[in-house]
């Protein structure tokens, strides 16, 4: 009999399209599909989106990015996230009003004032009219030279209001300088959404791309009240209802469960980071391997038949790639050969051969 952990994972996997990309095509599917993606760690949240594709290579990820085929913000849960250009604005009319208390309390401890927020925007509007891009660090200076001091967090704090205030967005990338660029000039295609319409899309494309997943899940990752996921969830179309081990969980109708199967998951990826509860993929006492000392960068995961059983790291060298790898406890010969080959297709994404280590 299956477990309802393995249930889940299984389902999840097909979900997500990390077991087979379906019918995704490129960069654009991906995000599209999956809603939003966390992006904290760019390189990782490159692999993110071309581990959901065939033969999708880093260039590939990059070359969206430049163009603004899918760009890059903070659309929810203050974090940052790749996103389909024409779902960014109604994602964080959302977010506003559940960030408004905590980005006040914020502002106080930074010292920062409601004046420093109006020349900050003045400023960036300033050095970005008429289709400009600038370097993050050429925008703080610019800010510095205003009279605004970036020191610490207060840079930080200032790119994400202006990105909540839908005035600038992330460009396309300088090197490994990120680099912004007015909203309203890059994002040339908008969706126009009541905010029942807006829970209603949350829900609909969170539990298509994600489910099973429950209405906590779906709280937590869009940073809304459990009462307006609720609203979402009844306003939205298309989904299964099925009760696992007790737990009622959200999905879209007729999903399969994905083969066994292994694979190289970065730090940050959909599949662990995407639902609050993530007891289905990971045991809790593997939990700080994952996290180690709970500092909020988590490791590349390794991911056999739906279950986390280790984490990876990469030595790139100007040849070829060494990847690490830490098992929580021993793999058995087919899951290392799987690992391998996963290792394999992340070369290939990069474009150099790979070295598998133990």
């Amino acid at each position: 009999m299956v477990s309802p952990a393995r249930e889940l994972t299984a389902l999840r996997l097909t979900a997500q399209h990390i077991s087979d990309p379906g019918e995704l095509r490129t960069p654009l599917d991906v995000a599209r599909w999956m809603l939003a993606l966390q992006s904290q760690d760019l390189p990782g949240a490159r692999w993110s989106v071309a581990l959901r594709l065939s033969g999708c290579t880093e260039s590939d990820v990059q070359a969206a990015l430049a163009s603004g085929a899918i760009v890059r913000s903070w659309p929810m849960r203050g974090t940052l996230h790749i996103v389909a250009p024409e779902d960014l604005g109604w994602m964080l009319d959302i977010a506003a009003a559940r960030q408004a208390t905590t980005a006040a309390k914020r502002r106080s401890d930074l010292g920062i004032t409601d004046d420093e927020l109006v020349r900050a925007a003045v400023v960036a509007v300033g050095v970005l009219s008429g289709g400009r891009t600038i370097r993050r660090d050429a925008l703080l200076a610019a800010w510095e030279s205003a009279g605004i001091p970036t020191a610490g967090q207060r840079a930080y704090h200032f790119l994400w209001n202006l990105g909540h205030q839908k005035l600038i967005v992330f460009g396309p990338p300088d090197a490994k300088q990120p680099t912004f660029v007015l909203f309203e000039e890059w994002i040339t295609s908008h969706r126009s959404l009541s905010r029942d319409e807006s829970l209603a899309e949350f829900a609909t494309r969170y539990f298509r791309s994600h489910g099973p997943a429950t209405e906590r899940d779906l709280a937590w990752w869009a940073s809304i009240t459990l009462g307006d996921a609720r609203r979402g969830i009844a306003a939205a179309e298309g989904l299964e209802h099925r009760d696992i081990d007790g737990t009622t969980y959200h999905l879209a109708p007729g999903l399969e469960p994905a083969p066994p199967g292994v694979f190289a998951l970065p730090g940050f990826d959909e599949y662990l980071l995407g639902y609050q509860d993530r007891f289905a993929a990971l045991a809790a006492e593997f939990a700080q391997r994952i996290v180690p000392g709970n500092n909020g960068m988590f490791l590349p995961t390794v991911v056999v038949d739906g279950r986390v059983v280790g984490t990876w790291k990469r030595v790139e060298s100007a040849r070829k790639i060494v990847i690490d790898l830490s098992e929580f406890t021993s793999m058995t010969k087919k899951s290392r050969e799987g690992f391998e080959r996963a290792a394999r297709r992340y070369g290939a994404f990069l474009g150099k051969p790979v070295e598998p280590r133990a």
